[in-house]
């Protein structure tokens, strides 16, 4: 049993290899959950956002776009200057999740896109999140749904389960789709301390060329199962090839692949002071767009 400090370190060097070969692969897909966490935290003018995990910036680039006032951190120094070179006039700093170097109040919204997944202590940044975010401000973070779903992670899952071996060694983290069950997103941010927590399913459509390109995307362009796939052996590496490229072809639509990649979205707010909480709150920060939406 490995450490919350070798999984950490684990993930962080996983993305400073990562960093370049993400936007190649996930980077289409990833950015289909941008308007909607914008939307679950009322990015607009006037609101001053903490994008956590901004990996290459497309959510931080989005609410600049809206007028918000933007601040990116990652703890990969890579992925730092990859955002910055995309993003000049932008702010992206190194930062950790789990230690959030802002004072409380910060800020009037937090997001995190598909960051969650590579954290060693989600609670700690969840409630890290909570801190820095003033009384009523929003936050909102995305994660991949289940495999079930998620024909992307279902393809590569069973076809290692198949041909290779699942129990490579790696360091010991949190399960990878905890946050994928609304269940657990809402008991965790309630337990955090945010109210008016809120989930939904977000539709998106992951295109690649080819099996063999999806196959690359999570070996160049992920960490956890980029670490499982090149654990494997050579020839056992060949059959998983083949079952990808087998199993990835069921999904062509002409010229593309297009594989069904939806992502779970959880939101919350923080509480009002209870000595000026306006008894018509509730109403007023409600999210439209979210109602009637929450997953089973």
């Amino acid at each position: 049993m490995g450490s919350f400090s070798d999984f950490h370190d684990f993930e962080r060097a996983g993305w400073e290899k990562a960093a370049a070969s993400y936007e190649l692969g996930f980077g289409d897909v990833t950015i289909q959950s941008v308007g909607p966490i914008l939307d679950a935290v009322g990015a607009g003018p006037g609101v001053r956002l903490l994008d956590v995990a901004c990996g290459p910036g497309y959510v931080a680039a989005a609410a600049a776009r809206r007028k918000s006032s933007v601040v990116g951190i990652d703890f990969s120094p890579a992925m730092v200057a990859l955002a910055s070179e995309r993003n000049p006039g932008l702010e992206f700093i190194e930062g950790d999740a789990e230690s959030l170097d802002f004072q409380e109040c910060s800020f009037d919204a937090v997001v995190m896109n598909f960051g969650m997944l590579h954290l060693a202590r989600p609670a700690a940044a969840i409630s890290e999140a909570l801190r820095v975010l003033r009384p009523g401000g929003r936050y909102a973070f995305t994660v991949w749904d289940v495999p079930e779903r998620t024909a992307g992670f279902s393809i590569i899952l069973q076809s290692v389960q198949m041909h290779g071996d699942m129990n490579v060694p790696l360091p010991s983290g949190p399960p990878f789709f905890a946050f994928s069950d609304p269940n657990e997103c809402k008991r965790t941010l309630t337990e955090a301390g945010f109210v008016n927590v809120q989930t939904l399913q977000v539709p998106q459509v992951w295109r690649v060329e080819s099996g063999d390109a999806l196959l690359t995307a999570f070996r160049t362009g992920a960490v956890r199962t980029a670490a499982l796939l090149n654990a494997q052996t050579p020839e056992a590496l060949r059959k998983i090839r083949a079952e990808v490229i087998s199993r990835a072809e069921k999904f062509r639509t002409g010229e593309s692949i297009d594989l069904p990649m939806p992502a779970v979205l959880a939101c919350g707010l923080r509480p009002v002071n209870p000595e000026r909480e306006n008894p018509n709150l509730k109403s007023q920060i409600r999210n439209p767009k979210l109602d009637g939406l929450t997953l089973p």
